[in-house]
């Protein structure tokens, strides 16, 4: 059996979205590239049925990597959160204190992670050392550029 992913009620819906597109969608389209290569002739030296094999593998390798994310999913609502500690789905404001440096975050599922849009994985070294955290804490995280240093100023189970 797999491993459960902690996800958000957004973070699942767009899980089953993407299930959804895969299998109504890119798994029709692939059938289709097959069937125009079939139509070639000889598969043997058939380039178009070869790459079509080769997407129609992939296609249906990420719909069941994401059919198994959605059946070990557990869904974190707002109501699971708690206010005074920092869990999946909250919303972090900190302090990198040896750069006096705030920034915002959420820590989110492995599946919903976006750095570029500030969701930090609960999976990632800050994340990780998050969990668990309430305003005040202050934690050390090794980072590829060395041990950095934070302080939790303030936590919000909802988007501002």
């Amino acid at each position: 059996m797999a491993a459960q992913i902690r996800v958000s009620q957004k973070g699942f819906e767009e899980l089953q979205k993407k299930y959804d597109y895969m299998i109504q969608v890119k798994r029709v389209e692939v059938a289709q590239k097959l069937k125009e290569a079939r139509s070639y002739g000889d598969l043997s030296e058939n380039a178009e049925y070869d790459e079509a094999k080769n997407e129609q593998a992939i296609v249906e390798a990420e719909i069941q990597e994401l059919k198994e994310k959605i059946d070990n999913a557990v869904i974190i609502s707002d109501s699971d959160l708690s206010a005074d500690e920092i869990n999946v789905g909250t919303y972090v404001k900190l302090i990198d204190t040896d750069e006096n440096d705030e920034f915002e975050i959420q820590v989110v599922g492995s599946t919903e992670s976006d750095p570029d849009n500030d969701r930090i994985s609960e999976d990632s070294p800050v994340g990780r050392a998050c969990i668990g955290k309430k305003e005040g804490d202050t934690f050390e995280v090794e980072t590829p550029g060395g041990i950095r240093h934070f302080k939790v100023l303030s936590l919000n189970t909802k988007s501002k």
